[in-house]
């Protein structure tokens, strides 16, 4: 009787290796999911600019994100969490190699959830200057200027898409290092 429990419990330390083996691998691929998404909102907001001509060509008028303070603060945040995420690849590596390293994995839960905290202050703020843009606001005498700069908020628009998709990641990528440290 005993001597089965014994095999019982060897037999799933194999398994427990690679869960957290797996876990580790899918840390690495969500942190390389996450370096697009905050990239290529960067890259789309920062590229982002329309002019249009009024009455003659000589007279236009021209929206860029660097308009506004808080585009460039949403451009600013996702580069910062962006090359935090480059940053912190090698050590997820690390975590693939030696699945048992505990205080790594509480640096990097730290830092994701600062990162985390950075990036969705970026994408609110820049979601309700969007929000602006498209329907304007009435009592603030604030007029929408999606009418006049399609492309413009066509391309803001599309930009907070990854930004909010790396949100949903970081929060996957805490998970994942808290259900790693559980396991411990």
């Amino acid at each position: 009787m005993e001597g089965s429990a014994e095999h019982g419990e060897t037999s799933k330390a194999p398994l427990s290796k690679g869960i957290s083996k797996g876990v580790s691998i899918l840390d690495v691929i969500l942190r390389f999911v996450a370096i697009i998404g905050t990239l290529a909102s960067a890259i789309a907001m920062g590229t982002t600019n329309q002019t249009l001509p009024f009455f003659t060509q000589f007279i236009r008028f021209k929206a860029q994100y660097s308009d506004l303070p808080t585009l460039t603060f949403f451009v600013v945040a996702n580069s910062i969490v962006c090359a935090y995420l480059i940053l912190s690849l090698p050590l997820s590596i690390v975590h693939v190699i030696r699945s048992r390293a505990k205080y790594s994995r509480l640096i990097l839960i730290f830092f994701d959830a600062v990162m985390l905290a950075l990036v969705a202050a970026g994408a609110s703020a820049a979601a309700a200057i969007v929000y602006l843009a498209h329907k304007g606001n009435a009592r603030a005498n604030w007029l929408a200027i999606c009418q006049q700069f399609d492309s413009f908020c066509e391309r803001i628009s599309g930009s907070l898409i990854g930004s909010f998709a790396a949100m949903v990641v970081l929060v996957l990528l805490i998970f994942l290092s808290a259900i790693a440290l559980a396991r411990r």
